[in-house]
């Protein structure tokens, strides 16, 4: 039975050398100088993210180190035993290690050990070491010594997606390049390559949805890419824009369009039909909302720059609706709408149900849209204000004009009045009942003559906030009727003093001054309590009662002394 093993695109088109390495020109160029100027570092760092080139590149540097036709001649289709050997991942010279599994100082020891002899039969013993970030901090102080001086046949490669998480110490004794996103236009260039050699046919709409879906990552296209081609085996049909949406989960971008028209004139019947459609057919919540904020940043950029970055292809359909948007919308709007849409979507993680946060967003929106703008309302506060005033002052003229008429007729009416009481009808004086109520109303003034004083009258106040700062985050320097002076430690209350001058001022009536001190002071309420409570069960341990009843319970012991209260 004939055996056949299916490579993945990633790994069947992986790049023998810098030739076939797309996206890191600068990269390449900088590599290939120093190996041809015999300018070679001690050790590499590759960083970057997911998938543009790290551990290829590593790979190729190796061979470039010890290709027998050298880095101007290197091997493409014919390749030297060293070129085939490194590519196969068998060669003897160059070891390449996960250093995710292993991570240990014992692990390095060995490395460094068996870096002690010469290559075999290459020109240098090169080590790879990726997702280096995972060593231990004892693995990364064992490299040290031999980054730093390694022996003249010994190169060191390192890869790596998070180079915050190496020492500097590494880092510094490494030549770093930093392999950046690869453009669209060059992923979707490689992809119709690869299409070409496998003999697919993709429309070019659906290849730029993959390399917008990949995020500057070469694996990610060609991972997308291979799913994609498995799919058109199966249905045996031309692979379109269409599907590629559906098999992303992403919305038809004229859909979103026709949504913010909806949103835009107030449709909200049309505005949710729309959405739910648009769920139905296998739209993923973030992917939604990403898109959506792409079509803003379109919109935005064709109000206010005349243009948008064409890369990503606009049909001339939504270039249309883009621009009829562009006209009606406000650019302040569409700041608020793009803060709302980031807003939902750290919602959706939260909510468990993230329909229901894009339907809600939907609904917001519309209602965002007849806001009015910050100017207009305070115009229309400004204007209500003016009308209230004159309002008042209208009605305060009025009234005085009907108390001084009323004022004169109890003038007139007081004479006749009172020429005709007697003691049965005259009415008690309202003025001395309010005296008498006032005095009976008045509040009872607290005296504070020591700063126990206050603490216990913030306990019968019910002040607990207030209470327990004193107690422990206050050390006293001065109390003085009227002035307190204190130190304090750095968990006082931030509107302490405030607190308390305003408590003392209603507690008092009078106004005290509280002076903030760099001094020490005394030690704080609490830790004075708990002195004095020591104090006692130490002396009372040195008593004879203590020690008489000790004496017959031997496991006894004495926890607490409480004094005798007079009454």
């Amino acid at each position: 039975m004939e055996k056949y093993t299916h490579k993945v695109l990633a790994l069947k088109y992986r790049p023998k050398n810098f030739g076939e390495l797309i996206g890191q020109d600068i990269v390449v160029e900088t590599i290939t100088n120093s190996i041809k100027l015999n300018k070679i570092p001690n050790a590499y760092l590759f960083t970057g993210i997911r998938g543009v080139g790290k551990t290829t590149t590593a790979r190729i540097v190796a061979k470039s180190l010890n290709c027998k036709n050298g880095i101007e001649n290197l091997c493409t289709n014919n390749m030297c035993e060293h070129c085939e050997g490194i590519t196969n991942s068998n060669h003897l010279d160059v070891l390449e290690m996960d250093a995710a599994s292993k991570t240990g100082i014992d692990d390095i020891r060995d490395l460094i050990e068996t870096s002690k002899y010469n290559p075999t039969s290459a020109k240098y013993k090169i080590i790879i070491l990726d997702e280096v970030h995972m060593l231990s901090k004892q693995a990364f102080n064992g490299l040290l010594k031999t980054l730093e001086e390694p022996p003249p046949h010994l190169k060191f490669i390192f890869a790596t997606t998070e180079v915050k998480k190496i020492p500097i110490t590494i880092i510094s004794r490494c030549q770093r390049f930093d392999l950046h996103r690869v453009p669209i236009k060059v992923l979707v260039k490689n992809l119709k390559k690869i299409l070409d050699s496998e003999k697919t046919k993709i429309s070019e709409e659906a290849l730029i949805l993959i390399a917008k879906a990949a995020e500057g990552s070469v694996r990610d296209s060609l991972s997308l890419l291979d799913r994609a081609l498995v799919s058109q085996k199966v249905d045996e049909t031309q692979i379109d824009q269409k599907f590629i949406r559906k098999m992303l989960g992403l919305a038809d971008r004229s859909k979103i369009l026709n949504l913010l028209e909806f949103i835009f004139q107030a449709k909200h019947k049309e505005s949710i039909a729309l959405l739910r459609e648009m769920i139905n057919e296998g739209v993923q919540p973030a992917n939604f909302l990403n898109d959506l904020l792409e079509i803003i940043y379109f919109i935005q950029q064709k109000k206010n720059l005349g243009d948008f970055d064409s890369e990503l292809l606009i049909s001339e359909s939504e270039q249309n609706i883009i621009n009829s948007i562009s006209k009606d919308i406000d650019t302040k709007t569409l700041v608020v709408f793009w803060q709302f849409i980031l807003k939902v979507i750290e919602e959706i993680s939260i909510v468990s149900n993230p329909i229901l946060s894009l339907e809600m967003l939907v609904v917001r929106l519309i209602h965002l849209k007849d806001l009015p703008s910050y100017e207009t309302a305070l115009e229309t506060l400004k204007s209500k204000n003016l009308y209230v005033e004159n309002n008042s002052n209208n009605y305060s003229v009025e009234r005085e004009k009907k108390e001084k008429i009323i004022d004169e007729k109890n003038k007139s009416n007081k004479i006749t009045k009172n020429q005709i009481k007697n003691t049965i009808q005259t009415k008690p004086n309202l003025s001395s009942l309010e005296e008498k109520n006032f005095i009976k109303k008045e509040i009872k003034k607290e005296k504070v003559l020591s700063f126990v004083d206050l603490i216990n009258l913030a306990s019968q106040k019910r002040e607990v906030q207030l209470k327990y700062d004193l107690e422990k985050n206050v050390n006293l320097i001065k109390f003085t009727e009227g002035k307190i002076d204190i130190s304090f430690n750095q968990n006082l209350d931030k509107d302490f003093v405030r607190n308390l001058s305003t408590k003392l001022i209603e507690w008092t009536g009078n106004r005290w001054v509280i002076t903030l001190s760099k001094e020490l002071g005394e030690k704080s309420f609490s830790e004075k309590q708990i002195i004095t409570k020591n104090e006692l069960l130490n002396n009372e341990k040195k008593g004879e009662v203590y020690k008489s009843l000790k004496n017959i319970f031997s496991d006894a012991e004495l926890l607490e002394v409480k004094k005798k209260s007079k009454n």
